[in-house]
């Protein structure tokens, strides 16, 4: 039986700070489902155009326009091309700008190597993704009152604490490490919620833990 060869996600770095740039592209090179056909400290369209990345990973720290001039600029050039906002900046209202924006992910600087990987699949992917403790403050403005969409019932008392953990920003390595488990068992867990609430995101899991009331 012949095998089809999986084409890896093609991202094009726009990052200000060279050193930055360089670690981050040698972080993601490590990855086997991603490419990096490029890295640039500016917004070159010509560059964009060339390359045609599916996802532009902007850094907007280091970017002198607006998040919507900026957005607006990939989005004449490559129009079916995601842009994901990678900044320091953990403010609500600043990700809501770039909700309105279009951007298809909001990814925090101090997030971890394995979770930035996750960030790009899940946009390749077509769902969005946002760090979950930016989303749940978020979450938090816009929530009047409790909201129960689905029971928390539907999940082990087990995957209740996990999903509650994954809503603070908690990452695998650091759930293990409270919950005194291994990884592997943390991921199997995660796996289990994900089946369960028919989610493919932690920003997902963090959306239910808030309207269940769990976090």
């Amino acid at each position: 039986m012949l095998k089809v060869a999986i084409r890896p996600i093609r991202v094009m770095l726009v990052v200000g700070q060279v050193l930055f740039s360089k670690a981050l592209s040698q972080l993601l090179t490590l990855e086997s489902s991603i490419e990096i056909v490029g890295d640039t400290q500016t917004l070159d369209l010509a560059l964009l155009k060339r390359t045609a990345p599916e996802i532009i990973l902007l850094d907007f720290d280091d970017y002198s326009g607006t998040i919507e001039d900026s957005i607006q600029r990939c989005k004449d050039i490559l129009p079916e091309a995601k842009v994901c906002v990678l900044t320091a900046h953990d403010r609500p209202e600043l990700m809501q700008r770039c909700l309105g924006a279009g951007v298809a992910g909001y990814v925090a600087k101090d997030t971890s190597p394995d979770e930035l990987v996750r960030a790009v699949q899940v946009v390749a992917a077509g769902s969005f993704y946002a760090d979950p403790r930016i989303a749940g403050s978020l979450l938090r403005r816009r929530t009047k009152g409790p909201m129960h969409e689905r029971g928390v019932t539907e999940l082990s008392e087990r995957e209740n604490e996990i999903v509650r953990l994954i809503a603070k920003g908690l990452s695998n390595k650091e759930i293990s490490h409270y919950l005194s488990l291994s990884e592997k068992t943390i991921k199997n867990h995660i796996g289990r919620i994900f089946n369960k609430l028919q989610i493919n995101a932690r920003t997902q899991a963090a959306v239910y833990a808030i309207r269940s009331g769990l976090a």
